[in-house]
């Protein structure tokens, strides 16, 4: 396994980390039972980085994710978030990052991970009816309490990312990040290389979509959250496919899945980068550790470019809705 640290922080994890959204909700059926095995099974591959949040299955993930790292604690790096907002039903209500929000949600995170300390304590989206110093200064009193160690922020725009560094060293940035959505290369990476912040992409696969195995989107479950993806609707998804098809071309030339090279692309864009990408099956997890021993020459990265220029997906990542949350 090949290692990385996050920004300056002394938080030194696997350079693939593992997403665990996916096992609980939006992409079909949840099987804990599996998830937990892959879990374990990560683990036993030297991956050290679980990524988690309190809004993910209502809570279901912290839970499910704290019992399965729940006898191998020392050996990972355990990252969750908090700040967006759902009702029991599933709801959605909203961003919250009012200072007495961030101590009672990082106590409930707390007993359903069942330890005394988080790892990596991100703002999942931030709240614009709040300074995001005052969200952060409630962040900083948690680091105090020894109840987290390190914060990070998920989505957050340029001007907010420098106004909550200046207000407590951040340690990592979450934001999506892929072939075909380049987005952060619009000043978000720079800025975190300028400060020190690490770089966490998730969605490195595109949801799916850059592994080459989605072909059909009304194949998808009836609560798969692609089926309200823009990206995944009608010419949107034809267009989007041909992509597919390029990038499926060019890792059949170089003897690997669509999936490896495009995961080996992010962790190349730099050192200082921390892909999560999500499964729920230890299939999936071995193919994607496989693209830590792939690497490109720069005329391969050149014709990647060419392949999968910035805006070359079509459709926004996001329906309208959670499009305004993001980038802020």
């Amino acid at each position: 396994m090949q290692y990385r640290r996050l920004g300056k922080s002394s938080l030194v994890v696997s350079a693939l980390g593992l997403g665990c959204m996916g096992m609980s909700q939006s992409y079909g059926a949840a099987d804990d039972q599996e998830s937990t095995a892959t879990i374990h099974h990560a683990i036993d591959r030297g991956m050290t980085f679980f990524d988690t949040a309190d809004v993910y299955g209502l809570g279901g993930n912290e839970e499910l994710v704290g019992r399965a790292l729940a006898k191998r604690r020392h050996e990972v790096i355990i990252a969750t978030k908090f700040g967006n907002v759902r009702t029991p039903d599933g709801r959605y209500v909203g961003v919250n990052g009012r200072p007495e929000y961030v101590q009672s949600a990082c106590e409930a995170s707390l007993r359903r991970l069942k330890i005394s300390t988080i790892d990596l304590y991100y703002q999942h989206r931030v709240d614009t009816e709040v300074p995001i110093e005052e969200t952060v200064g409630a962040m900083s009193r948690l680091i105090e309490q020894g109840k987290v160690r390190y914060l990070g922020l998920s989505e957050a725009g340029v001007r907010n990312i420098r106004r909550a560094h200046a207000t407590h060293p951040i340690a990592a940035l979450q934001s999506e990040y892929s072939l075909w959505t380049r987005d952060p290369e619009e000043g978000i990476l720079a800025t975190c290389r300028e400060l020190g912040i690490g770089f966490v992409p998730y969605s490195p696969l595109g949801r799916g979509m850059l592994t080459g195995q989605v072909k059909n989107p009304e194949a998808f479950a009836p609560n798969d959250f692609r089926r309200i993806s823009p990206r995944f609707q009608g010419e949107n998804f034809r267009k989007n496919l041909e992509l597919v098809e390029r990038v499926e071309k060019m890792a059949a030339e170089k003897g690997c899945t669509a999936a490896q090279l495009a995961l080996a692309w992010v962790l190349q864009q730099g050192n200082d980068l921390v892909p999560i990408p999500g499964t729920k099956r230890c299939t999936y997890l071995d193919q994607n550790l496989a693209a830590l021993d792939i690497s490109f020459t720069p005329a391969e990265l050149r014709r990647i470019d060419e392949i999968a220029p910035r805006g070359v997906a079509v459709g926004t990542r996001y329906p309208a809705e959670h499009m305004s949350r993001v980038g802020i």
